[in-house]
C-alpha cells in the first residue's frame, strides 16, 4: 500500500485537495468526475459483470454528477439503465455538465417512487457525497430505503464515494444509511469509511487517487493513517544467533480472580506465542497449580496480599494487569499496588473499570477499553463513544495520558498521532480476544518497542492472527483459535 493510500482526511479536507487538484494542478473538475466515473463502472464491471440492467440514484450535487456520467458509461456499453434524480437538480458546476450530458444522449430521468428499484439488478448510490451532517429527510430518506430494501432482494449495490447517509468524518450513521457491497472512495480515503458503522455500510472499500498528483497532498496533515502490515518488518527483526530468554523481556500478568482464571491465562499464553521471553501470572493462590499444568511454559504463582507482587515486579519488563481481575478488594489491591511502580502498563478488562472510580494520568500506559470501558473512563454513553470513536479515542489519550486503544470495528490507536486498523473481522466479538490483545501488546513492549509502536503493532497482529485464524468461517472462532496463529504473524522478517 503506497503511503497516500493509508492516509485518512476529513470530509473538509479531501474538499480541499479536490480544489487543489483543481485551482493548483490544471485538472478541470469536469475530468474528475469522468475519472470517478470511470473508476465505478470499472468496479461494476468487475463485480457483477454478467449484469444487464443498472439502477442509478442520483442527488443534485457532484455525488449525482458521478451518477449521470456512470449511467451514460453502462448505456453505452449495452445495458439498460434507469436514472432516478432525488430533489432538484444541481443548477451549477460539473453537475450540471454531467446530466446534461446524459440528457443530450437520450438518455431520460425518472422520480424514485416506492417499488421502483423491485427489478434491480446493480444499484449506484449516487445520492449524497461526504458533506452530511444531519439526518436525510423526506425523499432523500426514502431514496435510501428503496436502496436498501433493493439490497435486501438481492439486488448488489455500489456506493460514490461515501454511501448515503453516514458521517465521512466519524463513521456515525445519520439516520438509516445505504448498505453497499462496494464503495470506491476518491482522491483521499475517508475516516468515517473505516471505522464505526463505516464498514459495514461500505462493504468492499476501493480507493481511487484520480490520477491527482502527490504534489497536491503536501502540507495536509491526515487525521489518521492506517496501520500497515508492510511495517512490521522493521519492528521485529530477526533474532540474533546469541539470544536467550533474558533477551526478550518478562511480562507480567497480574488477574484471574476467583472464575475467571482463564482470562489471565489467554493474556499469558498470547504473551508467549508473541515472543516474550519469560512470562510470569501473578493470580488467585487456588489457580497457580492449575495454570501452570494448562501452560507448563507459564510461571504461575499465587497472590494473596498486594505486597507480594513487589518482588515480581521487580524482575518483570511490563505488566499486564486486567484480565480477569475482578473489581473487588482483591484486585483493587493489585491495581493500586501496581501503579506505584514506574513499569510500563498494559491497563485492560476490570483494571480499567476500576480505574474509572479514581481516574488517574500516567505517560507510560496502553489503556485497551472496549467502547463500553471507554464510556465509563470518560463519564459518557456508550453511544456517545460509538456516533464518534475518533473523538473519543483521542479524548482518552488527552485525559489519561499514555496511548489509547478503543477496540471495535476499526480500532483506532491515539497517542501523538491517530492510526487505524482495517483489519480483522465479526467473529473476534466473542470473550477473551481483548485478554488476547493485551498479552500481545505487554510482550511487544517487553522486546523493546515503543508503547505506541507496541500500540499499533499489537493491534494489526491481533487482527491479522484472527484473519488468518477465521479463514471463510468466521462464526464459532475462540481467542485459542487466534493465539495458535500468532506465530505465522509474529515473524514477517522469516516469512
Amino acid at each position: 500500500m503506497n503511503d497516500i493510500a493509508r492516509r485518512l482526511y476529513s470530509a473538509e479536507q479531501v474538499r480541499e485537495l479536490d480544489r487543489r487538484a483543481i485551482d493548483r494542478h490544471g485538472i478541470p473538475g469536469y475530468t474528475l468526475m469522468q475519472r470517478a466515473a470511470e473508476a465505478c463502472w470499472a468496479e461494476i464491471q468487475r463485480r457483477w459483470p454478467a449484469a444487464r440492467q443498472l439502477s442509478v440514484v442520483c442527488g443534485g450535487g457532484n455525488n449525482g454528477g458521478d451518477g449521470y456520467v456512470i449511467a451514460r458509461l453502462a448505456r453505452g456499453a449495452g445495458l439498460a439503465v434507469s436514472l432516478y434524480r432525488v430533489g432538484n437538480p444541481a443548477g451549477t458546476g460539473d453537475a450540471v455538465r454531467a446530466r446534461a450530458d446524459w440528457l443530450a444522449g437520450g438518455g431520460a430521468e425518472f422520480m424514485l417512487l416506492p417499488g421502483y428499484l423491485e427489478g434491480a439488478e446493480v444499484v449506484v448510490d449516487a445520492l449524497f457525497g461526504i458533506g452530511l451532517s444531519r439526518p436525510l429527510e423526506g425523499a432523500m430518506a426514502a431514496a435510501v430505503d428503496e436502496m436498501r430494501s433493493a439490497r435486501a432482494r438481492g439486488a448488489g449495490v455500489l456506493a460514490v464515494d461515501i454511501p448515503s447517509g453516514l458521517d465521512a468524518d466519524s463513521g456515525r450513521l445519520w439516520g438509516a444509511a445505504v448498505q453497499a457491497d462496494v464503495t470506491v472512495s476518491f482522491i483521499g480515503r475517508k475516516l468515517g469509511t473505516e471505522t464505526g458503522e463505516g464498514p459495514g455500510c461500505c462493504g468492499l472499500r476501493i480507493y481511487d487517487d484520480l490520477g491527482v498528483p502527490p504534489e497536491a497532498y503536501e502540507g495536509i496533515t491526515p487525521v489518521a493513517t492506517l496501520l500497515d502490515p508492510s511495517e512490521l518488518p522493521a519492528l521485529l527483526p530477526r533474532r540474533g544467533r546469541a539470544a536467550h530468554k533474558g533477551s526478550h523481556g518478562h511480562v507480567l500478568v497480574v488477574g484471574g480472580d476467583n472464575g475467571m482464571a482463564g482470562a489471565a491465562l489467554m493474556a499469558g499464553r498470547a504473551a508467549l506465542r508473541s515472543g516474550a521471553g519469560l512470562v510470569t501470572l501473578a493470580t488467585r493462590a487456588a489457580h497457580a497449580a492449575t495454570l501452570t499444568a494448562a501452560q507448563p511454559e507459564l510461571m504461575c504463582l499465587g497472590v494473596e496480599e498486594p505486597a507480594q507482587l513487589r518482588r515480581l515486579m521487580d524482575r518483570a519488563d511490563v505488566v499486564a494487569i486486567g484480565p480477569g481481575l475482578g473489581q473487588d478488594d482483591w484486585g483493587l489491591g493489585l491495581l493500586a499496588e501496581t501503579l506505584d511502580s514506574s513499569l510500563p502498563l498494559v491497563v485492560d478488562a476490570d483494571a480499567l473499570n476500576l480505574l474509572a472510580r479514581e481516574p488517574i494520568r500516567r505517560d507510560n500506559w496502553i489503556l485497551t477499553p472496549h467502547p463500553g470501558e471507554a464510556a465509563r473512563l470518560l463519564k459518557l454513553g456508550n453511544t456517545e463513544v460509538q456516533r464518534d470513536r475518533p473523538a473519543a479515542a483521542a479524548a482518552l489519550s488527552r485525559r489519561y495520558g499514555g496511548v489509547a486503544v478503543l477496540k471495535g470495528a476499526g480500532s483506532l490507536v491515539a497517542g501523538q498521532r491517530l492510526r487505524l486498523c482495517d483489519r480483522g473481522n465479526p467473529g473476534m466479538a466473542v470473550g477473551g480476544m481483548g485478554d488476547v490483545l493485551t498479552g500481545i501488546m505487554a510482550a511487544l513492549v517487553a522486546q523493546g518497542l515503543q508503547l505506541e509502536e507496541a500500540a499499533g503493532a499489537g493491534v494489526l497482529l491481533h487482527a491479522l492472527a484472527g484473519d488468518l485464524a477465521a479463514g471463510q468461517a468466521e462464526r464459532g472462532l475462540l481467542p485459542s483459535d487466534l493465539i495458535e496463529q500468532l506465530r505465522c504473524v509474529v515473524n514477517p522478517a522469516v516469512a
